[in-house]
């Protein structure tokens, strides 16, 4: 039997006015590790777990299209001895980890970088290869870094550029100025140029910039921030100051969407500095929705999820936990946790949103608890 179904004109033509995709795009801060990070992992003479360390927030990252942050370490091998702070060398499981929660994409270029040198550098890239996570920042050939990073998420192709501010010091070899991207206004100008011509919808620029410990932007980052917004980026992402800094929608003048933002600083994911206001992160959320008959994109919603990182006992062994901040109200639930912990817990989470609401942009966080009680 064959079957006829009619459509009005007016109809068949609002369904396609109406023809959309959205996508998520998660993004967290610096992600480090110090002595006591790898120590606290430590399973066996030469073998580490970092995965109970996003045993509950790994519900809010994998949940994402698209989920990315700073890689504020590098992994040289076992050989390079492990060390933290001032020069890091860090376990692959801690990439491993990273790859398990639903990380994407991990910008590479920050301070730290060449803590290890270019053997640091490439190594680094090898292991993030290995479990398939992309890497952005630091490059192994003049040819991967004019490579620019587009990624063709759900039908919205966005292109990614990361750079830093420097590299403590240690030394890029003049011949491969490659193996970095430092802030440079002219190479910035001319990336931006060359991802907008690849029919790009989004150009996100990742900023590893500012002050540390600062919880507002300094003069630097915003001569950065205002002329990476006239070359024409969309989304910037700010981290560096260990410390959560301010949010703020901006006008674009040569961008994409009609309406940009930037996250001066994203604050600490993953780290030993466990002071107030380094103790807590935020995993930013930005939807992304284009309609498919115009081409017009737009940031569509804003949200986060504030997170504070609990460091201590959990049973016989002590561990770091990334919590979301809102469950300082659970505590008939984790009862392995003190009253002060969830005290700090509370405090993170005022912080967190008196901060990234500073600029007036009021932003919903995720009130939602993962179903996974396993602490």
């Amino acid at each position: 039997m064959l079957l006829i179904f009619f459509i009005s004109v007016e109809n068949y033509t609002q369904v396609c006015r109406d023809r959309t995709t959205t996508i998520t795009l998660s993004a967290v801060g610096d992600l480090m590790c110090h002595t006591n990070q790898f120590h606290f992992a430590q399973t066996g003479p030469d073998s580490y777990d970092f995965n109970p360390v996003y045993s509950i927030v790994k519900y809010y990252l994998s949940s994402s299209d698209f989920t990315f942050g700073n890689l504020e370490t590098v992994t040289a091998g076992s050989d390079r001895k492990y060390s933290g702070y001032p020069l890091f060398n860090t376990p692959d499981e801690y990439i491993s980890a990273l790859k398990k929660v639903g990380f994407d994409l991990l910008s590479t270029a920050n301070n730290h970088a060449l803590d290890r040198g270019e053997y640091g550098v490439l190594r680094t890239i090898k292991i993030l290869n290995e479990n398939e996570i992309n890497y952005n920042g630091t490059f192994t050939s003049r040819r991967d870094r004019d490579s620019i990073r587009v990624f063709n998420i759900k039908g919205i192709r966005i292109a990614f550029l990361a750079y830093s501010y420097g590299t403590n010091g240690n030394i890029v070899p003049k011949d491969k100025p490659y193996l970095i991207n430092k802030i440079d206004f002219n190479l910035l100008q001319n990336d931006i140029r060359k991802a907008r011509m690849q029919k790009v919808d989004v150009v996100l620029v990742h900023f590893h910039f500012g002050t540390e410990y600062q919880r507002e932007p300094d003069k630097y980052q915003r001569t950065v921030v205002d002329s990476t917004i006239k070359y024409g980026a969309d989304v910037i992402i700010g981290g560096h100051p260990h410390v959560i800094e301010p949010l703020k929608m901006y006008k674009t003048k040569n961008g994409f969407l009609d309406s940009g933002l930037v996250a001066y600083s994203l604050g600490n994911f993953f780290s030993n500095q466990r002071w107030r206001y380094s103790d807590c992160g935020v995993i930013l959320n930005i939807s992304i929705t284009k309609n498919l008959r115009t081409g017009v994109v737009y940031i569509s919603k804003i949200d986060y999820v504030p997170t504070w990182l609990f460091k201590g006992k959990i049973g016989h062994k002590n561990e770091f936990v990334i919590f979301p901040s809102q469950y300082y109200m659970l505590n008939d639930i984790y009862t392995n946790l003190r009253k002060v912990d969830f005290q700090k817990m509370f405090e993170a989470f005022q912080d967190t949103r008196d901060i990234l609401q500073k600029y007036s942009l009021k932003l919903p966080y995720i009130s939602k608890f993962s179903n996974n009680k396993s602490h």
